[in-house]
Formats: C-alpha cells, sequence, structure tokens
C-alpha cells in the first residue's frame, strides 16, 4: 500500500485565517484528494458577519461561550455542546464570543462563500 487512508492534523499547530466569523484553523480543506468534508476550530468574535453558501452544509458544535446564532432571521441560544446543522443558502452568524468545531461538507471552499452586506 502506498498511498495512506487516513490525514492527521493538529487544529492548534495550524495557521490562523481571518473569515466572517472571525479567525478559522482549517483541516482537510486543500487536501485535493479529499471531497468529504473539512474540519475548522473557529474562534467567533461579536462581530461576525451574515453570510450563506450556495453549496456547503456546515455543522457547528459550540465548545466553549455563549451566545446565539441568527439563522435566517431567526435568533436561537446556544451554549457548549449545542450542534447547529445550517444548510446551503441559510443566512446566519454567531453573536457572541464563542469557539467552534465547524465542520463543512463537502470541503471549505472560499468560493462558495457569500456576505450579505
Amino acid at each position: 500500500m502506498t498511498e495512506k487512508r487516513y490525514r492527521i492534523a493538529h487544529l492548534a499547530d495550524l495557521p490562523g485565517t481571518p473569515c466572517p466569523c472571525g479567525v478559522a484553523r482549517r483541516a482537510f480543506a486543500d487536501d485535493p484528494d479529499n471531497d468529504v468534508a473539512s474540519v475548522h476550530l473557529t474562534d467567533i468574535h461579536s462581530d461576525a458577519e451574515t453570510h450563506f453558501h450556495k453549496q456547503m452544509t456546515e455543522i457547528y458544535v459550540i465548545l466553549e461561550g455563549e451566545g446565539h446564532m441568527e439563522l435566517d432571521g431567526e435568533r436561537v441560544p446556544v451554549k457548549p455542546l449545542t450542534t447547529v446543522m445550517i444548510k446551503p443558502g441559510c443566512r446566519h452568524r454567531a453573536v457572541g464570543r464563542m469557539r467552534i468545531l465547524n465542520i463543512p461538507v463537502p470541503p471549505f471552499d472560499a468560493a462558495d462563500e457569500w456576505v450579505v452586506s
């Protein structure tokens, strides 16, 4: 067997990338052999921007902090271990300082991130 059938990433060691929510550390998004999902450790800033994706579903797992999610105009309270599935087209943002695990399906693609102005 020449190719490994697994990948390993240590999220704390990955560089932070600015995003509409705050700063994301993205694992597996740039793997050309991965068409399934990526994983992001995201620190949400209190001024996250409303955005949506046309193709991608996101699963948020709140790890730390509390606040709420704005999902298509509805405010939903969140706290640690709240899990939210955000389907394509849903305008969303997190409000409040928190740390989340974000699982984009398929893997994150910056061209599919649309900020609502």
